[in-house]
C-alpha cells in the first residue's frame, strides 16, 4: 500500500468521517448543551461548538482549490455564530489559489500534524504487566478521568468528558479501550471503524505509566481488532516527530503526510 493522490484522499476522509459521527452524537444530545453545528462545504466540512471553543471543535478539514471560491461561506458560518475556525490543509490539495485566499482573509500556517496508515494485521503481543481490555459502561467516569489527567486538562471538568463520550458507547463503529499495568489503571484509548477503514481517535497514558510499554499495547490491541474487524487500512493522527507517532511507527503504521494547519492572526 504506497501513497498516492487516492490514498491521502482516503486518510483525510476517515479522519472526517470519525469526526462527523463524533460531533453528531454530541449534537444529539437533549438540548444540544454543547452547541454544535456542522455545515458541509462541497468537499469540506466545517465543525462549530459554542461550549467547547477549542480548536479541534471548530475546524475546517477537507479544504482544497475548489472549496476555495467558497471560503467567505465558510467564514460566514462561524461568523454567524460569533466564533473562530482554523483550516486543516493536507499536501494533496494545498493548492496555490487555496493558499492565496486563506492569506488573503488574514490566515496562516503555524505547523503540521503528521497522518500515518498502515494494513490492519494480528500484532498484539502479550506483555506480562499490562493488560488492555475494552471499557464497560460503568467505567466512562474512569475514562474521563484518565483523558484529563493524560493530556492536561483540568480534573474538575471529566464530567463533560464523560458526558461527550457516553454517546458514542453504543454508537455503530466506536470502540474503547482501557489499559492496566499490573492492575491500575494507566491508559485509554479509542477507536472508530466505518466501511474498511479504522481511525485511532484517541489514546492517552498517565504520567507515572510512560515509557512502559502502555500506548504501543493500546496500538497494538486497536490494530490487531481492526484487521478482525476485516479493515483494510488503519489511520491515526499524532504530532509530528513526537512520542506517538514514533510508537505508531513501531506499530507498523508509516507516514502519510503531514497537514497544515492555518489560523487567523
Amino acid at each position: 500500500m504506497y501513497i498516492s493522490k487516492e490514498l491521502a484522499d482516503l486518510m483525510e476522509q476517515s479522519e472526517i468521517d470519525y469526526m462527523i459521527d463524533r460531533m453528531k452524537a454530541i449534537q444529539e444530545r437533549p438540548g444540544n448543551p454543547m452547541g454544535i453545528d456542522i455545515q458541509t462545504f462541497g468537499g469540506a466540512a466545517a465543525f462549530y461548538s459554542q461550549a467547547m471553543p477549542w480548536p479541534q471543535f471548530n475546524t475546517v478539514k477537507g479544504i482544497g482549490e475548489q472549496e476555495a471560491e467558497r471560503l467567505d461561506e465558510i467564514l460566514a458560518f462561524y461568523r454567524k455564530r460569533q466564533g473562530r475556525c482554523q483550516f486543516e490543509v493536507v499536501p494533496s490539495k494545498s493548492h496555490p489559489k487555496l493558499m492565496k485566499a486563506l492569506f488573503d482573509q488574514g490566515y496562516y500556517q503555524t505547523g503540521y500534524h503528521a497522518t500515518l496508515y498502515g494494513e490492519p494485521r494480528s500484532c498484539e503481543i502479550v506483555k506480562e504487566h499490562i493488560t488492555i481490555r475494552e471499557l464497560t459502561t460503568d467505567e466512562m467516569d474512569l475514562y474521563a478521568e484518565i483523558h484529563c489527567l493524560g493530556t492536561g486538562l483540568p480534573i474538575s471538568g471529566k464530567h463533560h468528558i464523560a458526558d461527550n463520550n457516553i454517546v458514542l458507547y453504543d454508537r455503530d463503529g466506536w470502540k474503547f479501550y482501557t489499559a492496566w499495568v499490573n492492575g491500575r489503571p494507566a491508559g485509554v484509548g479509542v477507536m472508530y471503524i466505518q466501511d474498511d477503514t479504522a481511525s485511532l481517535t484517541f489514546a492517552t497514558t498517565l504520567a507515572e505509566y510512560r515509557n512502559q510499554g502502555v500506548q504501543q499495547a493500546l496500538l497494538e490491541k486497536r490494530i490487531t481488532e481492526a484487521h478482525q474487524s476485516g479493515c483494510r487500512i488503519v489511520v491515526g493522527q499524532a504530532a509530528y516527530a513526537s512520542t506517538s507517532h514514533r510508537n505508531m511507527e513501531r506499530a507498523g503504521l508509516k507516514l502519510g503526510y503531514t497537514r497544515g494547519t492555518w489560523v487567523q492572526a
